[in-house]
């Protein structure tokens, strides 16, 4: 197993108190720009899952933190959004705070937790470092977030739909700009590891 990109920066540090509080800070920091991210929502009439840029700060925060701590986030991330702070998508039709996650979104929602673990556990074996194999971390855990989503979608949100029609709303809307997202972001870990590197 492979040092994440926050425990090669946490190493310099020899007092345990202080990497644990960086650690809590690092897994902050990616909770609330999950949050920021999930501000910037584009409804679509087409679907009632709306279109954000989460799924890429949950991978690519997940492959910085590691699997354990990237999964904390994203834990963090949805009991404030169950204590009713306002970081879920705004939206004037989906339901706010705990109920939110029994609306259409809730599947990608509690999906986020484990797609975070999948892509923090492929970083800590060295997916993180190239672009092709980071490309594969990020496909990887996108895959976790949409199977949650449709399968919620057609199972509880919307079952009169079947699974035809969840992934109908659910995921085929999605497919050409997420993979041109995941394609972007692929790039930052490989890009902050060099940078790493030269200093």
């Amino acid at each position: 197993m492979q040092p994440t990109l926050l425990a090669a920066i946490a190493a310099r540090n020899d007092s345990r108190a202080l990497r644990a509080a960086e650690q809590a800070g690092a897994v902050l920091f990616v909770t609330v720009l999950t949050a920021i991210a999930a501000q910037i929502s584009i409804p679509l009439p087409f679907t009632p899952v709306p279109f954000t840029f989460q799924p890429m700060v949950v991978l690519v925060g997940a492959a910085a933190l590691g699997s354990r701590l990237g999964m904390a986030s994203q834990i963090v991330y949805l009991a404030l959004g169950i204590a009713g702070l306002p970081v879920f998508a705004v939206s004037p039709t989906l339901p706010h705070g705990a109920a939110r996650l029994l609306g259409p979104t809730g599947g990608y929602l509690l999906a986020y937790p484990f797609a975070a673990f999948l892509a923090g556990w492929l970083a800590e074996r060295g997916f993180d470092r190239r672009y092709l194999t980071a490309v594969v971390a990020m496909l990887c855990g996108l895959a976790v977030v949409f199977t949650g989503g449709v399968l919620w979608l057609a199972l509880f949100a919307h079952p009169a739909m079947g699974v035809e029609g969840a992934v109908r709303v659910g995921l085929t809307p999605f497919i050409a700009a997420d993979f041109l997202k995941v394609l972007a972001a692929a790039g930052v870990m490989p890009g902050l590891w060099w940078l790493k590197s030269r200093r």
